[in-house]
């Protein structure tokens, strides 16, 4: 990961500039550079971890003749797209993928940003048109935020971290638009379907998943640095392991986290690295861990909802001890298939149609939730996060198909991508069929429990009404929720809006009108946490 950063007011102090992008410091911790644009037409500054293009030729910002770009992002198949652009006169000086962003508007403008297969969070001034452009990629999955200074000027960050103190208002920047002329235009909506892929029948379906998903990973592998992989035992980061452990000639480095007492997933992760060989690592956590990492964990994701949290803090701990004792750079993971496969709680969706707006709604807030979780966790340890099932024609195709084939009639959750995977053989079956745990639950069911525990130990009933009583909006509703927002306003205070609402399932569906996020409080549940 890097972090970006972007003054659009003449007047900005560079003082201000560089306290505002020492925040998010973790995130590139190799080189820090500011420059001043266009002669006090704002300030660019950039946090670089070094991915692609070792040398310093590689730092940014980028200038090129009267333009100058700041990106955190990865281009895939960018060397092909170089040599194209090599072919009609631009000459690169590194071999860092974002190089490409400048020569690439002068060549397309604003149509470029429907053309890239990225994941991305850019700014660039055009001198030329005297114009600041930012766009962020069509799922969020690098992150982009925004607010305005006290002069009205906008201010383009990374993190909100950046940006409190200097906004009123931080706003995430919406996945898949683009800010030019004062304004946001939506280039490209992952959630926008219009027609469904009725022609394919599911072998058909289940082949074009496969070969999607494939393609997928291998872009991702493409790193100058050491890459890694988390594990959990589940499905999802079992595929992509699999997967890239078919394409390396290598053992991949594989790792999982558990707590101590109860951890679900470590023995599957375990199952999964014995077939395919690889050199994996488990991170054991206890009670006390989990405790501590609470309030750190708020701070780096800036979120106050249960969920996310509960999630992150065996994802936070486990790269923690990557960054510690590894030379691992890049992290690919198993994010965004619950979104377009489903959840458990999508087994009660009550007919095709509802399914597809679930589906369709997790994807449009998708960066407020599961993205943002792998982002900062991943981030704030100084790695760079990278989602095979996040991959741009994957997601198109898989929320283009017929919802009703998606949909669990086949006695399993998920049967598309399991049944796409079944003849390779490149997991155990068992792991291949076994019944999806929740992450915060496959860490250890006492993970969620510590929490709840530990904060009923906090608040009285009476001292937990008072205190709740402050918040209008998406109020606390259990002690665990009110922790997490007294500490979420603690380092955001009055930014509560930058998330929409609780991660919670679709309550008007029957067997869904639940007072808890875990999965582990559904009738269906079953023997997923075993």
């Amino acid at each position: 990961m890097c972090s970006i950063l972007a003054f659009t007011n003449p007047a900005a102090d560079e003082k201000t500039v560089a306290a505002s992008l020492a925040k998010t410091v973790s995130r590139g911790p190799d080189m820090t550079r500011i420059v001043n644009v266009n002669n006090n037409r704002g300030y660019m500054g950039f946090n670089r971890l070094v991915i692609m293009g070792l040398t310093e030729k590689g730092m940014q910002p980028f200038v090129r003749g009267n333009k100058i770009c700041v990106c955190n992002g990865e281009l895939y198949g960018f060397r092909k797209t170089k040599k194209e652009l090599e072919r009609i006169g631009y000459t690169f000086l590194s071999n860092s993928d974002c190089e490409l962003l400048i020569p690439l508007w002068q060549e397309k403008g604003v149509d470029m940003f429907r053309d890239l297969d990225a994941e991305f969070a850019m700014v660039l001034y055009d001198a030329d048109t005297d114009q600041w452009i930012a766009a962020r990629d069509p799922i969020g999955i690098r992150p982009l935020y925004y607010g305005e200074d006290k002069d009205g000027y906008p201010i383009f960050a990374s993190e909100p971290k950046n940006l409190v103190g200097l906004c009123d208002r931080i706003k995430p920047f919406p996945p898949g638009y683009y800010y030019a002329d004062g304004k946001f235009t939506c280039y490209r909506d992952m959630s926008d379907i219009r027609s469904y892929n009725t022609t394919d029948d599911v072998e058909t379906i289940c082949r074009n998943i496969h070969d999607l998903l494939v393609e997928g990973v291998g872009k991702r592998l493409d790193s100058d640095t050491p890459v890694g992989f988390l594990l959990s035992g589940g499905l999802d980061s079992s595929l992509v392991c699999g997967i890239a452990a078919k394409m390396l000639d290598k053992p991949l480095e594989t790792f999982s986290i558990g707590m101590d007492i109860d951890a679900i997933d470590l023995k599957y992760a375990r199952e999964v690295a014995e077939y395919i060989h690889s050199n994996h690592h488990e991170v054991i956590i206890s009670r006390s861990d989990v405790i501590n990492a609470l309030e750190p964990v708020i701070a780096a994701l800036g979120t106050w909802d249960i969920t996310t949290i509960r999630a992150s803090i065996g994802m936070y701990l486990v790269c923690k001890w990557i960054h510690e004792n590894t030379d691992i750079r890049v992290l690919l993971t198993g994010e965004i298939s619950d979104e377009l496969f489903g959840y458990k709680y999508t087994d009660f969706a009550p007919d095709a149609e509802e399914f597809q707006k679930e589906a369709e709604k997790r994807i449009r807030e998708l960066h407020m939730y599961d993205v943002l979780r792998a982002d900062r966790c991943i981030s704030v340890n100084s790695l760079e996060a990278r989602v095979p099932f996040g991959d741009l024609d994957f997601v198109d195709y898989v929320m283009h198909i017929d919802p009703q084939k998606k949909m669990n009639t086949y006695g399993i959750g998920k049967y598309l991508p399991r049944h796409a995977f079944e003849k390779d053989a490149l997991i155990p079956h068992d792991i291949l069929m076994r019944q999806k745990a929740a992450f915060s639950d496959a860490v250890g069911h006492s993970l969620k429990d510590d929490l709840q525990e530990y904060a009923e130990s906090l608040y009285t009933d009476g001292e937990y009404e008072k205190a709740r009583s402050k918040y209008t909006y998406r109020p606390p509703f259990t002690k665990e929720s009110l922790l997490y927002r007294e500490i979420f306003e603690k380092y955001y205070p009055g930014q509560a809006q930058m998330i929409v609402d609780f991660w919670m399932p679709n309550k008007t569906w029957p067997g869904c009108n639940v007072s808890d996020p875990s999965a582990r409080v559904l009738s269906n549940y079953g023997d997923s946490g075993v």
